[in-house]
């Protein structure tokens, strides 16, 4: 069944407002709405011309047949994430998390901040050292 432009032009998208350091005032931006955006002096004027651009931008792309997406929903991101393993590389995450004294669950949050380029987060044990895996499957610490 297609949807129709009635149904797109009644979606909630989220937006986030943030400051205009240039020109001064405000930017809205709709992350589900590529290039969606809307400005204003006022975080009131900035939202009033942020939906008025966000139906001029679904119009427009459903009148040249691009995909609109749905807004994401808050409840597709609870936080849980299921992941396997090779047994090798799960031994080496337990042993690792345990000799630091924090919890696998803290370790792979770390690891993973750090590879995102975020700051770490969720660590309060004393500071991780840097691990690799051996071939076999070994840990060996970098010091």
């Amino acid at each position: 069944m297609e949807k129709t432009l009635e149904y797109y032009l009644e979606l909630n998208y989220p937006f986030n407002v943030k400051p205009d350091l240039d020109d001064g005032g405000y930017i809205i931006e709709f992350p589900d709405l590529r290039y969606c955006v809307g400005t204003g002096n006022t975080i009131d004027e900035a939202i009033e011309d942020a939906m008025i651009t966000k139906e001029e931008w679904i119009k427009a792309a459903y009148e040249h047949n691009v995909t609109i997406p749905e807004p994401l929903s808050n409840e597709e991101f609870n936080g849980r994430v299921t992941l396997r393993l090779p047994r090798t590389l799960h031994r080496s995450i337990i042993e690792t998390a345990k000799r630091e004294g924090i919890s696998a669950n803290q370790f792979l949050l770390h690891l993973i901040s750090l590879g995102m380029g975020t700051k770490p987060v969720g660590i309060k044990a004393r500071k991780i050292r840097r691990s690799t895996i051996g071939s076999r499957g070994t840990t060996s610490s970098k010091k």
